[in-house]
């Protein structure tokens, strides 16, 4: 039985409780249908931030956010990620990302999303190089352009891209707070050094 409305967090704690045991996502996703429709979106906001880990979770109940809130940027891109995270699409979750960015250009969320979901390798990589120059001290956009910078320098034996795969995982190296993320990054380093075309 799914607790009154007026106390949405338990109803939803409750129906996710259901759902981890039993894996039922019809069941969920039915429960979740059923207490969005009764509840206003700052209460689903509010009641929704335990679950955002969740894409089964978050996404039907941020869909009615973005629905009646369409200019909320954070809810645009929780939507947009809780869509990705479920396999959702690249244009789905782009147009989602272009929404956010329209409205607050700033959103470092949005500017993930619009990179993540470009579908061109070489692309991709100006996409997280133009995030990097926008967010200096973003560690995660730059493991992410080193990546697809190395990914497009074996794929396409571009020199470029390998030079600017180094360099990253350079900075990332000299910024790295742990020995162990350090190992990590100078194994990658030595692989792409010894790179021959």
């Amino acid at each position: 039985m799914i607790a009154p409305l007026l106390d949405l967090p338990a109803a939803l704690a409750e129906s996710v409780a259901a759902y981890e045991v039993t894996g039922n996502v019809g069941a969920l996703m039915e429960r979740l249908h059923h207490l969005r429709a009764g509840a206003m979106p700052d209460a689903i906001v509010a009641a929704t931030e335990t679950w955002l880990h969740m894409p089964e979770v978050a996404g039907p109940l941020y869909e009615k956010v973005v629905d009646e809130q369409p200019n909320n940027v954070r809810a645009l891109v929780i939507l947009a990620n809780a869509y990705w995270l479920s396999g959702r699409g690249p244009e789905l979750v782009g147009e989602l990302a272009n929404r956010a960015l329209t409205i607050d250009p700033t959103n470092r969320g949005a500017w993930h999303l619009w990179a993540l979901t470009e579908g061109n390798q070489r692309d991709r990589t100006v996409r997280w190089l133009q995030v990097t120059q926008r967010f200096h001290d973003d560690m995660l956009a730059k493991a992410a352009l080193a990546d697809n910078a190395a990914s497009l320098a074996a794929a396409e034996h571009d020199k470029e891209a390998l030079a600017l795969a180094i360099t990253t995982y350079e900075e990332l190296w000299n910024n790295s707070p742990t020995e162990q993320q350090r190992a990590a990054l100078e194994t990658a380093l030595t692989t792409l050094r010894n790179y021959k075309f």
